[in-house]
């Protein structure tokens, strides 16, 4: 209980976390941040840790000078795309017999089939709208692979998708983040960039099994 307060005292104040190990441990929050997005987004058993909020701090920082912009932009979309590859990667070793798995701990089910409805009535163009969803990131390259969609498409959609969800949020953060209101609504903001995205994907789901049945 304590990991998971711990966790989600991260995610709602990343802001004021970020801040304190940039100031304890300078460059290697380039490093952190590297890892973060990479596992986010390339093991599918972490689609819990904090991605757009993240960003969007990361941005905010680069714009009083804590960080650097083209650097933080440039490791972060690598990691990102990196990731991806990796989540493809193992989807598509472990192939069609992924729909055999039961929920547990280390496999979310019920997000892995959000995730291949979303695919299935969207195609391609899910890898790219992804990014900007919860949980849904996570698992969309992984059912790319599970797919088997080309390696070639795929790169092209998550180079693409990555390109504009890093690149994007960090210039919205690094212009927007620090303004009063927004830095006094912060976490109102937070929860807002995840339940919304978390909402359109349930009603993607919906109706691709909707269409289906």
């Amino acid at each position: 209980m304590d990991i998971i307060s711990t966790l989600f005292d991260f995610i709602l104040h990343v802001d004021k976390h970020l801040e304190v190990f940039v100031q304890n441990y300078g460059v290697w929050v380039y490093a952190l941040l590297f890892l973060i997005i990479f596992v986010e987004t390339g093991v599918v058993v972490m689609p819990f840790l904090p991605g757009d909020s993240l960003l969007f701090v990361v941005g905010a920082m680069c714009g009083v000078g804590l960080m650097s912009l083209p650097l933080s932009i440039g490791l972060l979309l690598a990691a990102a795309i990196l990731g991806n590859q990796s989540n493809y990667t193992i989807g598509n070793y472990f192939g069609p017999k992924v729909f055999a798995w039961e929920d547990s701990r280390f496999f979310n089910k019920r997000a892995f089939n959000q995730a291949h409805d979303f695919y299935e009535k969207y195609g391609g163009i899910t890898i790219v709208a992804a990014r900007f969803m919860p949980f849904l990131r996570t698992f969309a390259p992984f059912v790319a692979g599970v797919a088997k969609m080309s390696r070639a498409k795929f790169t092209f959609y998550d180079v693409t998708g990555g390109t504009l969800w890093v690149a994007g949020i960090i210039t919205i953060g690094y212009f927007f983040g620090n303004i009063p209101w927004v830095k006094q609504h912060l976490d109102k903001i937070i929860w807002a960039m995840i339940l919304i995205p978390g909402l359109v994907v349930m009603f993607g789901a919906w109706k691709a099994r909707k269409k289906a049945a």
